[in-house]
């Protein structure tokens, strides 16, 4: 009796993610917020590839200040 009712849900679960999928896909304002996002996602990716390139430069800057200090 288990197994019908699991495999109802499945069925429910699938037309359910067939309908969103198809009305997601053939909207244009799904899409323009799709592109957006994927935007702003590359964007903040590569700020955030740009600083942690600045922080290692700053320590390099920062372990050799240490270690000339550390050697007088």
């Amino acid at each position: 009796m288990a197994g019908g009712g699991n495999f109802i849900n499945r069925v429910m679960s699938y037309v359910a993610n067939e309908l969103i999928v198809n009305g997601l896909s053939n909207s244009q304002k799904f899409q323009r917020f799709a592109v957006r996002t994927s935007k702003k996602i590359e964007e903040f990716s590569d700020i955030a590839a740009q600083k942690k390139k600045e922080i290692a430069e700053q320590m390099k800057d920062v372990t050799k200040n240490f270690e000339s200090y550390k050697n007088q």
